[in-house]
């Protein structure tokens, strides 16, 4: 059974602007995070941030939170690999 993936406004507004080549990789690495959010292959916890877990997609990182009760990813930030830890 999978995930339902919700977006932040900032996240969704970066999605949007990615060129077409990169939509269609993190795009389909969401899908994977819908089918699978926990596959180690694909994501990982982030270091000392609680519940917060990354997904790399070349220089891009997926930073978002699992809910299993309501059974929903949410995607918090999309960010190059140098920004997104800065801010977070």
């Amino acid at each position: 059974m999978s995930y339902r993936v919700e977006f932040s406004r900032a996240a969704r507004n970066r999605f949007l602007r990615l060129d077409r080549s990169q939509k269609e990789r993190v795009g389909a690495r969401v899908d994977e995070l819908a089918s699978n959010p926990y596959d180690p292959r694909i994501s990982g916890l982030l270091a000392n941030k609680g519940d917060l877990r990354k997904s790399r997609v070349g220089g891009w990182r997926i930073i978002f939170i699992v809910k299993d009760q309501s059974r929903t990813v949410y995607i918090l930030a999309l960010e190059r690999r140098g920004q997104v830890y800065q801010r977070l």
